[in-house]
């Protein structure tokens, strides 16, 4: 235990600098399940797979199924007939899902569980007669999927001002959902909002933001106090990831996001003795260790695992894809 320990205390009365790891940070279960489901059709089936969006939204992660054999499609247009089609983490509307069963594909759906049980609130809060509003950034496949479970019946809520801009009854039956990787606080000050603006609106039973999101953003608001940098590894399309810089740099610490090594610039290390670093839910621990060892030629060279939770989370992949 000694022999541990003596290292980072040496390193903290030094001047060699440290890189402090949030925990968790990287994969989460519902990536894992995505990623996995087109390994095993790839194993199973053979190349190619087409996979409509990318199946998470992380370049390394893409660029690597691509190399064996996984094709990125965004109409259902460009799969030929008879092919394996897997639907990304994000989800998808009612309309594609019975679009790609009329021409016929062999369909596995990677949707995020978590996101499913959204689809399936926002299906119940339909039949029940409510207003449904939904907090999420447009354009994102999630959003889309999600509004896409009642097309024309959802209206999509980004910002307060939005908020502002609603002209419901008061007494009208409201109700709302939100896209699994927001800004937690973001997103309780917009359900406060809403709240205000309609005292009887109705909420989920349980909130829609998933539980790796919250538990990435819990550990870097214990992680970035304690650093002068953080280093977020994920892709820019990436909206969980895109969070976690964001949330870091309103705690007041510069804050960059990267997805290959490369892209770290070594004047952002200059005069700095503690890294913070994190990964979004898409991004790799290979990925992340490379960055840890890039990081470590401009400077810190201890690596410290912050206490954090441990997650265990695990989904099980589709009947069908166990390879035996």
């Amino acid at each position: 235990m000694d022999q541990k320990e003596s290292p980072v205390l040496t390193n903290q009365t030094h001047h060699s600098g440290e890189i402090l790891l949030a925990q968790p940070r990287g994969f989460c279960a519902g990536v894992d399940r995505a990623i996995s489901i087109v390994n095993q059709a790839l194993e199973k089936f053979g190349q190619p797979i087409y996979v409509r969006h990318e199946i998470v939204h992380n370049q390394y992660v893409v660029a690597d199924l691509r190399s064996r054999g996984a094709i990125f499609i965004d109409e259902l247009s460009q799969v030929p007939p008879g092919s394996t089609l897997v639907f990304s983490a994000h989800g998808v509307s009612p309309a594609i899902k019975s679009e790609a069963q009329r021409l016929g594909f062999r369909i596995f759906d990677a949707t995020c569980p978590l996101v499913t049980k959204v689809h399936v609130e926002v299906l119940k809060m339909h039949r029940e007669g409510y207003k449904i509003l939904m907090i999420g950034h447009a354009g994102h496949p999630e959003v889309e999927g999600t509004m896409g479970q009642i097309p024309g019946s959802i209206d999509l809520i980004q910002t307060m001002d939005d908020v502002a801009q609603l002209t419901y009854p008061v007494d009208m039956p409201i109700s709302y959902v939100t896209q699994t990787t927001l800004s937690i606080d973001e997103t309780r000050e917009i359900v406060q909002a809403l709240t205000v603006k309609y005292p009887k609106i109705t909420q989920p039973k349980k909130q829609d933001i998933c539980y790796a999101t919250q538990n990435r953003q819990d550990a870097v608001k214990i992680m970035a106090p304690q650093v002068e940098l953080v280093i977020v590894v994920g892709s820019p399309n990436s909206s969980n990831s895109n969070r976690l810089r964001e949330l870091s740099e309103k705690l007041g610490i510069k804050s960059y996001m990267v997805d290959d090594p490369s892209q770290l610039d070594p004047a952002w290390f200059v005069g700095v003795r503690r890294v913070g670093l994190t990964a979004g839910a898409s991004a790799p621990e290979a990925l992340a260790q490379s960055i840890i060892a890039r990081i470590k030629e401009f400077g810190p060279k201890q690596v410290r695992s912050l206490e954090g939770v441990v997650e265990s989370t695990v989904f099980a992949l589709p009947k069908g894809l166990n390879v035996d």
